[in-house]
């Protein structure tokens, strides 16, 4: 497909693949979701049982995490950051990074995902990775310094995409995905 940027799953992407769309002039973001584990992810076992919360509504074998435990998160997604970085992407979608604003089994605050997120986007940079704001826009405001892009889902049909305008108006991508 002859687009400039591929999103694209890290656990289903090989280093090669990165490696001929970087050769071909396009860019590649590394897509890991942070906020909810995933059943059939090789690293599920890996999570402790007690940051394991909710299923994430229509999504089977989902479930939101809490993510006010970042010590015993970062044994998963540090070494996820890891991987991102040694096959070669340019940054990284974090997915699922608005568990306080959704029925996680977890009393989450907004201030503990501002800190989250934050601790995200330190870990990301720390890896010279570039880092979307996913369908978070109730955070723009507090988040827009920390974030080098965003990516929205559905925002044209649901009626939100001027929520994350602040991204445009300073000069960032941001990217739209409609189904």
């Amino acid at each position: 497909v002859d687009v400039d940027v591929y999103d694209i799953d890290l656990f289903e992407t090989d280093a090669s693949l990165v490696a001929d769309l970087h050769a071909n002039g396009r860019f590649a973001i590394c897509y890991i979701s942070v906020g909810s584990w995933e059943e059939w992810r090789p690293d599920a076992s890996a999570f402790p049982d007690a940051v394991i919360g909710n299923a994430y509504d229509g999504w089977e074998g989902e479930r939101w995490l809490d993510i006010r435990e970042i010590d015993a998160l970062a044994l998963v997604m540090l070494p996820r950051l890891d991987m991102c970085q040694r096959k070669g992407f340019d940054g990284v979608e974090p997915d699922n990074i608005d568990g306080y604003d959704n029925e996680t089994g977890f009393d989450l605050t907004y201030e503990d995902q501002l800190r989250f997120n934050r601790w995200l986007t330190d870990e990301a940079h720390a890896r010279s990775l570039s880092i979307g704001l996913k369908n978070n826009a109730g955070q723009v405001a507090d988040l827009l310094e920390h974030f080098d892009w965003a990516i929205t889902e559905g925002c044209f049909d649901q009626g939100w995409c001027g929520d994350v305008s602040a991204f445009v108006e300073s000069g960032r991508a941001v990217f739209a995905a409609e189904y």
